[in-house]
């Protein structure tokens, strides 16, 4: 199995090496880029008869995690650090699971204020 480092170390061998303003740059602007082609794709599904291929969805949402992961080491960040305060977040906003409750309540929001 595959850890988020691993994949991050692996996916980094075609990292373009541009200067940091450059590279958060181009980061930021192909997340942007490949999120809207799932969007896109996902409209196609919806929208305009198209029948989903799993496979396809899975080609486009890798693209979507490349650029997480390089946005992430360009920042000096693990893919498994941004999963594990991503879960803490969730585990503080929604401790009992999701209810519309807690969503409007952001108590992880209340409790980074209060610091």
């Amino acid at each position: 199995m595959l850890s988020l480092n691993e994949y991050q170390q692996n996916a980094l061998r075609t990292d373009p090496e541009l200067k940091p303003k450059e590279a958060l740059m181009n980061g930021a602007l192909g997340l942007g880029g490949e999120a809207g082609e799932v969007q896109d794709y996902i409209k196609k599904v919806l929208f305009h008869g198209h029948k989903l291929d799993k496979e396809k969805l899975k080609e486009e949402l890798g693209d979507v995690l490349w650029y997480i992961g390089y946005l992430a080491y360009i920042q000096g960040m693990t893919l498994e650090e941004i999963a594990i305060a991503n879960i803490e977040k969730l585990l503080l906003r929604y401790p009992n699971g999701f209810n519309f409750k807690d969503s409007i309540m952001r108590r992880d929001t209340e409790l980074m204020n209060i610091r």
